[in-house]
């Protein structure tokens, strides 16, 4: 397919989304509306892709360099967008026309659509769908031989027959056709209906009386062409490409206990026999190994997860987990945050911008944020870095079996040597040597018949 053209349309205003945001660059399991059939576009082969863009370019964020956009500069019709793109397919082989507002459609149905086209050697090939309802589509209506003769709206009276108007089959906005044929043809539409625009399938007729024939495709699964106008359709074709998503990976042995109370992007990858709880939410570019456990209650965001390791209740955002480590319940691991190989982070834990080596632990209730921890070492409960002056971010260094107590406050810039130990309620502010052990608290002072004191204080301030 590399001699082909893929040509999306995307100039829509998309009014009934009823949003600041335009109607394509919506979310959509975490990728945007139109980088949905750009996506299955390049998964089919196909050598170029042009969006068809409005005059605001408002869909550049969301397209990378290799896409090309081209501009629909007033809003006259869908043949007038395609004819946008004009200089960009003239001379392809087979140029594809795709909705940008219906996500769903799949790079092997692309695929047939081109095969079935450039076999039967048509000027055009419409992909075609037989609805129960058929109202608001237009009808494809065939000729003796079973080619299509025209496509028939049906907006406004006097547009369709009444014979016309009882076709199930419709037009499906997808097309396939010979790039040289099409860029002559899109020349002679006019503009002479209701609505005064320059409708595509208008080149159906304009090819045929060129004596190129049209051929119909028919889809067998309608869903593909599932379109976005309003949030309510959004939420609808967000819950179909949400159980294509499970399927996927369920396909390829992963376990979702509970598929309608999971959610998971389009980009994140799963290993082999790892189980997700429900109520997880799976985003961006997470990567999960083989054999790992992740929820209940978990949110994971561009996050990696090794092989073996368990994550529950958990929030973790751009941080990496290590085989067979765990997490939680109730931790959250920041961005730049290295759980290596067997690490704990338990229960109130939060760690941020932190290296924690292989086997240690992290028990709970702890922050620990821009730390480099060595190899088996314990934290003890609310071990605090203090890692912020005022004006600047520093680092501690804590090195390998090293245990701190309850209650130890480490106030960076500060290293504690290998094997060394701190001291319950310390405030460590200077090094502790490999193998000793800081303390650094006051001392304690009793005082004596102190409850007696404040009775007889209390009762002398009450008046008389």
């Amino acid at each position: 397919m590399t001699d082909s053209v893929v040509v999306i349309l995307a100039a829509g205003q998309g009014t009934r989304m009823r949003s600041s945001v335009s109607k394509l660059l919506h979310p959509l399991c975490g990728r945007p509306i139109i980088a949905w059939p750009v996506a299955a576009a390049r998964a089919a082969g196909v050598g170029r892709v042009v969006v068809v863009d409005a005059p605001q370019r408002r869909l550049a964020a969301a397209l990378d360099d290799d896409v090309v956009t081209v501009v629909q500069e007033r809003p006259l019709g869908t043949a007038d967008a395609v004819r946008a793109a004009t200089d960009e397919f003239a001379t392809a082989g087979t140029v594809l026309v795709l909705n940008g507002d219906a996500p769903l459609i799949e790079a092997e149905t692309l695929r047939d659509l081109v095969d079935a086209h450039e076999s039967s050697g048509a000027g055009a090939t419409i992909a075609t769908m037989t609805l129960e309802d058929p109202s608001g589509y237009g009808r494809v209506v065939r000729g003796p031989d079973g080619s299509v003769e025209k496509v028939v709206e049906t907006k406004a009276d006097g547009d369709a027959t009444e014979f016309e108007r009882h076709i199930r089959e419709v037009n499906t906005g997808m097309f396939a056709f010979d790039g040289p044929a099409l860029a002559a043809a899109l020349a002679e539409v006019r503009a002479d209906n209701a609505q005064g625009e320059y409708y595509l399938p208008d080149v159906i007729p304009i090819l045929r009386a060129s004596e190129r024939t049209v051929q119909p495709f028919e889809l067998s699964d309608p869903v593909q062409l599932s379109q976005i106008n309003d949030r309510r359709q959004l939420g609808s074709v967000t819950a179909m490409a949400q159980a294509r998503i499970h399927e996927r990976h369920q396909l390829a042995g992963v376990t979702i206990i509970n598929p309608a109370a999971t959610v998971i992007d389009v980009r994140v990858q799963i290993g082999m026999d790892t189980v997700i709880a429900p109520f997880t939410s799976l985003h961006g570019a997470t990567e999960i190994g083989e054999n790992a456990r992740v929820g209940p209650n978990s949110t994971l965001i561009d996050a990696v997860v090794q092989d073996g390791a368990r994550v529950l209740h958990a929030y973790i955002d751009g941080a990496t987990v290590g085989p067979g480590a765990s997490v939680g319940p109730f931790a959250y691991l920041r961005p730049g945050t290295v759980l290596r190989e067997g690490a704990k982070a338990g229960t109130f834990v939060e760690i941020k911008n932190s290296d924690v080596g292989a086997g240690s632990k992290i028990p709970h209730l702890s922050y620990i944020g821009d730390a480099d921890i060595g190899e088996g070492t314990n934290l003890g409960a609310s071990t605090i870095t203090a890692n912020y002056d005022g004006y600047r971010k520093h680092r501690t260094t804590i090195g390998d079996r090293v245990k701190t107590s309850v209650d130890t406050t480490l106030i960076a810039p500060v290293t504690v040597g290998d094997e060394a130990y701190t001291g319950a309620g310390s405030v460590i502010s200077k090094d502790v040597p490999p193998g000793a052990l800081g303390i650094a608290r006051a001392r304690q002072h009793n005082l004596d018949g102190y409850a007696e004191q404040r009775r007889d204080r209390e009762q002398g301030d009450k008046p008389g």
